[in-house]
């Protein structure tokens, strides 16, 4: 068996344990609003929040390129030293 395959069927088995732990409902408070969702629901609902809002700030939070029109300021100047 590839070592791949086997990184990938430990990944689901772990994945399958995480999911049957935790069945119990949890209550989410967010200010005035009360959320109750199953845990098996909520934890990677948090996941994929987390990563887009991850990946939207990193996309988004670069500088802007610049124009073509532009031209790139002078590079600083190289010291040596010892010399």
């Amino acid at each position: 068996m590839k070592p791949k395959y086997l990184v990938l069927m430990i990944m689901a088995a772990l994945l399958v344990v995480l999911a049957v732990q935790n069945t119990q409902v949890v209550t989410y408070r967010i200010f005035f609003w009360k959320i109750a969702m199953s845990q098996v629901i909520l934890v990677p609902f948090i996941f994929f929040a987390g990563f887009f809002a991850g990946y939207w700030l990193a996309h988004f939070g670069r500088r802007r390129p610049r124009r073509s029109g532009e031209t790139p300021p002078p590079p600083a100047p190289v010291q040596i030293s010892g010399r």
